[in-house]
């Protein structure tokens, strides 16, 4: 936008979608390239904007699909965004989501407006110089924090693992989000009221079978 060009009237809102996975140990989002300004060819996260038909859930939804391929996840509003000149186009307010993924059923893709999609390693993004379009890396940051909070009082973790799992594997999860190591035997205690044990175990290929556990039903 030149200097003394003015902004358009009115208000637009969009959604930016945070979609988090674990992979090889390491909390990582997904992030897609733009094919189209502002911010050609940078990364950012997927995101639509909100059809005036259209209830906010049901375009995060949409924008899931149409940005990774992705649907019937889990996701949560995160918090709104709203500073004057972090869209250069007019005045956009901008409704995050927090969707939660466990990597063995993270397929995605390229979609509408983007050249590529990809999965990036939180802690080393926000640690580093990396530039992110829009105020994407703020959004990122925040959901980083509040993956962090709310993993000691929800059953958030829960997303990040397969529907039946073993305990080291779900501790390592809540390991990997709350950014510190766990006693086995405080962590059993704790998450132990949460879940049943399953008929199933792992197979004990290279190590003795492991029982496999689920998120009890409320």
């Amino acid at each position: 936008m030149k200097k003394n060009e003015k902004r358009s009237v009115g208000i637009s809102v969009a959604v930016d979608l945070l979609v988090f996975t674990v992979e090889q140990e390491r909390l990582k989002v997904l992030l897609i390239e733009r094919a189209e300004e502002p911010f050609a060819g940078m990364l950012a996260l997927p995101g639509v904007a909100v059809r005036s038909d259209e209830a906010l859930d049901d375009a995060a939804a949409r924008g899931i699909l149409e940005e990774t391929g992705l649907e019937d996840i889990y996701f949560e509003q995160l918090y709104s965004f709203g500073k004057v000149d972090r869209d250069p186009r007019n005045r956009v307010v901008s409704v995050a989501y927090m969707a939660l993924v466990p990597q063995k059923d993270l397929h995605f893709h390229a979609g509408q407006r983007t050249s590529a999609a990809e999965l990036v390693d939180v802690g080393q993004l926000l640690d580093s110089d990396t530039g992110l379009a829009f105020d994407h890396k703020d959004i990122i940051s925040l959901g980083r924090e509040r993956l962090k909070g709310k993993v000691e009082y929800t059953t958030i973790a829960f997303h990040l693992v397969d529907e039946e799992f073993t305990l080291p594997q779900l501790q390592r999860v809540y390991e990997i989000l709350l950014g510190k190591s766990l006693y086995k035997a405080n962590f059993r205690k704790k998450v132990m009221p949460l879940i049943e044990e399953t008929e199933h175990s792992t197979s004990g290929d290279a190590h003795r079978p492991s029982k496999l556990y689920r998120l009890a039903e409320v």
